[in-house]
């Protein structure tokens, strides 16, 4: 009888995470939307011309080599790899870091203040100086597509 409720058990936790999936989905959706669209007021304001982010000009920044930044890091590919879809690795600390690509994790650009901390510390790494709101939209806008 156990092994009939354990199975029952595992047959409802994988109906739920089913059901919880778009939900998940959803609401990182809205946060990156919420970031998106905050980038866009600010590139607007300093730019009446702005007409909107592009996903070339994203995926130009994430694969081109720089120069003026670490020499360890010329590229966002040299910790996220060719494909943002594979997990990457640090290229200073060897650590694992989670796909990019928002289809390989949905979390990715959902929550503002993270997102701020990261560009603020891998446009350093990589530019050798900030990141402008519109590359930050553009390289968000890129990895949405990915």
């Amino acid at each position: 009888m156990k092994k009939a409720s354990w199975k029952h058990s595992r047959v409802i936790l994988a109906v739920l995470v089913t059901l919880a999936a778009p939900v998940v989905a959803g609401a990182g959706d809205n946060g990156r939307e919420a970031i998106l669209a905050a980038y866009a007021a600010e590139a607007k304001a300093s730019d009446p011309s702005f007409s909107g982010f592009s996903a070339n000009r994203g995926e130009t920044l994430f694969r081109s080599v720089r120069s003026g930044g670490d020499e360890r890091t010329p590229s966002c590919t040299s910790c996220h790899t060719g494909d943002p879809r594979a997990p990457g690795r640090n290229a200073k600390t060897g650590r694992r870091i989670d796909p990019v690509a928002v289809s390989a994790n949905v979390r990715r650009f959902t929550e503002g203040e993270k997102v701020e901390k990261h560009f603020a510390r891998d446009c350093k790494s990589v530019l050798g100086r900030p990141c402008t709101v519109l590359e930050k939209g553009d390289y968000i806008t890129f990895l949405e597509g990915q």
